[in-house]
């Protein structure tokens, strides 16, 4: 089996009898490693004594008063922050259990890093034993934000901070090297896009997240996205559902639709409303996707057989942000499973 994806943490983690990962000291002690929560050296003594107590017991349990004892404000934050996750990370049986937890009980005060983070794990382990490089490229929008760009008409997603990184050095190299700089061409260029002869190179270099994907011309990659979607939705869920690529919405009695991230769902619910959209707001439209339940009794009464029809955009500065949390939320689940 090829690995993958090893900056995920997985191997930080142990299998639980459900399928699931639990968390272990090992995992918490790469989040105490963060430079956030390493006591620079004017840290106070009770931040240090804290910091030490954790590095020698990950999982002890904190009293309220050891955090308020730290002097320095942004570091007591941090500590408060960080506790207050970990112990919702422990409190449940699996990592997956505590995600679905953050999500359907709230997730306030968790930065989107971090959600991300959970999600590249939680994907690592569904995605274990994979062989097909483009639905592991796929599955990186679920927790990396993409760049869009066109290239001869085709829409290309890149990762958002390697192109940011690409963008920075070369304003760096305007004041250093203009000429250089202005050669360099665009970000996008700089990339391989993923195709049938280069796929099998992704595995050298899944961890580096710098293959775009042709999203706009190569229907494998279109596919690729809907098997992630059904398995992410079988593994958080327990569904079974079929996802398909559509080129449009002709269902004059569609019933429901998910958003994949912020713009989409915008989007969405102004057509819902019979609004009228911006023609420059509805091209932002990057993916449209049909999904159907296998069982339906899985499915809320209020759609009746009906699909639902997922939709996906990028924002005016041409990011994609998905916000997987919407698939285990926004589905008419019916029942206990709602």
């Amino acid at each position: 089996m090829k690995e993958f994806w090893v900056s995920s943490g997985h191997h930080m983690t142990q299998p639980t009898k459900g399928g699931g990962l639990a968390v272990t000291d090992e995992m918490i002690l790469a989040y105490l490693a963060r430079p956030e929560l390493v006591p620079p050296e004017d840290a106070c003594a009770a931040e240090r004594a804290l910091h030490a107590m954790l590095m020698t017991a990950p999982a002890r349990p904190v009293p309220q008063a050891m955090i308020a004892a730290i002097e320095d404000e942004d570091a007591r934050e941090n500590w408060a922050f960080m506790i207050g996750f970990r112990d919702r990370l422990l409190a449940c049986p699996s990592i997956e259990a505590a995600y679905l937890d953050m999500i359907r009980q709230g997730a306030a005060g968790i930065p989107p890093l971090f959600l991300n983070q959970l999600v590249h794990l939680i994907l690592r382990n569904a995605l274990d034993g994979c062989d097909d490089p483009y639905v592991l490229r796929a599955a990186e929008l679920f927790f990396r934000p993409q760049k869009a760009s066109f290239r001869d008409g085709t829409l290309l997603l890149a990762d958002a901070e390697l192109i940011e990184g690409f963008e920075a050095e070369r304003s760096s190299l305007m004041h250093t090297a203009p000429l250089a700089a202005m050669l360099g061409g665009d970000a996008m260029a700089e990339l391989e896009v993923m195709s049938e002869p280069n796929a099998a190179t992704y595995w050298s270099c899944s961890d580096a997240f710098s293959m775009a994907l042709n999203v706009g011309g190569d229907p494998r990659a279109r596919e690729a996205l809907c098997r992630v979607v059904e398995i992410w939705i079988g593994h958080m869920l327990g569904i079974t559902v079929t996802v398909t690529p559509e080129a449009r919405i002709e269902d004059a009695d569609w019933r429901w639709f998910v958003g994949l991230d912020a713009q989409a769902t915008a989007i969405g619910n102004a057509f819902w409303k019979g609004e009228a959209v911006e023609p420059s707001v509805a091209a932002r439209i990057c993916g449209l996707f049909r999904l159907d339940f296998a069982d339906p009794r899985n499915v809320s009464p209020k759609i009746a057989g009906k699909p639902v029809y997922l939709i996906m955009a990028f924002s005016e500065d041409m990011t994609l942000r998905l916000k997987p949390q919407n698939l285990i939320v926004g589905l008419p689940l019916a029942g206990a499973q709602a």
